[in-house]
């Protein structure tokens, strides 16, 4: 798209209209949006066309049109987190993220549906409704960032951002197909990111394609001073590391492939995608290496004590006084307490109580260094696995989730089983090192997506574009182009080929 802006063959203008178009004829049953801006977009689209009219191009992808999840602060546009207790609540000004993205030109398309507060596996946890994943609309599109990865995968957005705390990102790309990237924590500024768990969450793009990702990354990546996390280092060479992939010579890479993230548990079509993925980088002359990091196994564990605990901390600011819901109980003259009781009650749902409940406890005196502390000290084991482990490969290796996308519903009432998606997403997370989520191919039980994952140290984000790249050209080559290009149809709209064109 940007190079047909660039040769003059379309304006942003049409690209935008064509997207909005798309929107209209297929969210009705994708529901992959929750706040759809076709006047803004417009607006910024014709903008972008009359800097290029003037040869005064912002960036690379100046005019291309991108979808935002609504985690993320919007100026003028509302941000509700996929919860009651923010319904309607208009933001006073942007995210880095978003406010990079609007220096450079891309039209804001709208913002995506997501589990409440980013708590979920499945985009089902939204108080607005689930999204449906465009492959199959009676499954999910994984979450907590569903609606970023269906919109991707279902042509309404060419691009996206996502956020990713234990998986949120790469776990939906995996199951739609599409491209998905947690960059290195710190690398991507989370200022104007409504926090679930500071510790953990990261922005990152989910796009079609590694190389997108690659440009989107460099656009919104570098230091910001307004986040105390940011690295101060710039982000380059990521561009240059996915077309280098795309040639596909791995020669002198070394792969570990990770010991405990296979077994019991993981379909069968996922891991044999999963092994032809690796075979495909072998011939592309990579070195495989088997690795073992044993504390993986407590990673769930220690996750699901860490982020309820950082979550119960984050949401206690949605008291009813400030902004935001406010529910008056019954009775006279209710007191601050019985207000905040009643909206906290009426506004947050059934998984935000529950991790909420959880991270008190946890927090809570006489169990802190039970639980707390103790997931901390393991945390810090799953990081020193990384560290040997990446003497030993240059990238690790895993599928990006144990099973393809799961039916509606079928989890909803176990939440362990849902925590389980996340088991080889979320060691990142709490090492901070990056990871990419390209599609391996279609598992032969149901026909659905699988992904493989790619793991790299702290600050080499270019090893996984590198790795990303090769194989995702080396499977096109064998699919005979790539995996979206397989997707079904949705009733009601056109398929993705003529709108992309």
């Amino acid at each position: 798209m940007a190079a047909a802006l660039d040769a003059g063959e379309t304006t942003s203008v049409a690209l935008t209209q064509a997207h909005l178009d798309r929107i209209s004829a297929v969210d009705g049953a994708v529901h992959a949006f929750l706040h759809v801006d076709a006047e803004g977009a417009l607006a910024q689209a014709a903008a972008s066309d009359a800097r290029r009219s003037a040869g005064q191009v912002a960036s690379p992808l100046d005019g291309v049109p991108i979808a935002v999840k609504d985690v993320l602060a919007t100026d003028g546009l509302p941000t509700t987190c996929g919860s009651k207790i923010l319904e309607g609540w208009v933001p006073p000004y942007d995210a880095t993220v978003v406010r990079r993205l609007r220096a450079a030109g891309l039209p804001i398309l709208g913002k995506t549906n997501m589990d409440e507060f980013a708590m979920g596996s499945s985009t089902e946890h939204s108080a607005y409704g689930p999204t449906h994943n465009p492959w199959d609309l009676g499954r999910i599109p994984g979450g907590s960032g569903g609606g970023s990865a269906a919109a991707v995968s279902a042509y309404e957005a060419p691009l996206a951002l996502g956020t990713d705390t234990g998986g949120s990102i790469r776990q939906p790309a995996a199951v739609t197909g599409s491209v998905g990237v947690k960059p290195t924590y710190g690398g991507v500024s989370r200022y104007g990111l409504v926090a679930l768990a500071n510790s953990l969450d990261q922005v990152g793009p989910v796009t079609r394609t590694v190389l997108d990702s690659a440009i989107l990354h460099e656009l919104i990546g570098g230091h910001d001073p307004l986040d105390s996390t940011s690295i101060d280092a710039p982000v380059g060479g990521l561009v240059a590391a996915a077309r280098q992939g795309a040639q596909g010579d791995l020669s002198g890479v070394r792969i570990g492939v990770i010991t405990e993230l296979s077994g019991d548990g993981w379909q069968d079509g996922v891991m044999a995608r999963f092994t032809e993925a690796v075979d495909a980088l072998v011939g592309a002359g990579a070195e495989v290496v088997e690795v073992s990091c044993p504390h993986f196994v407590h990673a769930l564990a220690t996750y699901y004590l860490i982020l309820p605990a950082e979550a119960s901390s984050n949401l206690a600011k949605f008291d009813a006084m400030r902004y935001g819901l406010r529910v008056w109980p019954e009775g006279d003259a209710p007191s601050a307490e019985e207000v905040m009781k009643a909206t906290r009650e009426a506004g947050f749902g059934d998984e935000v109580k529950r991790r909420i409940i959880l991270g008190t406890y946890a927090l809570s005196s006489g169990y802190y260094d039970a639980y707390y502390g103790t997931a901390q000290k393991v945390r810090t084991l799953i990081s020193r696995d990384f560290e040997a482990a990446f003497e030993q490969a240059d990238v690790l290796l895993s599928p990006t989730a144990p099973t393809t996308a799961f039916p509606l519903g079928a989890k909803l009432d176990d939440p362990l089983a849902m925590y389980l998606n996340d088991l080889a997403t979320i060691p990142a997370n709490l090492a901070g090192v990056p990871g990419i989520s390209v599609p391996s191919g279609l598992a032969d039980e149901d026909g659905l997506p699988a992904g493989l994952q790619i793991l790299a140290p702290a600050l080499a984000d270019d090893r996984c574009y590198r790795v990303g790249a090769a194989a995702e050209a080396l499977l096109a080559e064998q699919w005979g182009g790539l995996l979206l290009d397989r997707a079904p149809s949705l009733d009601g709209g056109a398929d993705g080929e003529a709108v992309s064109a």
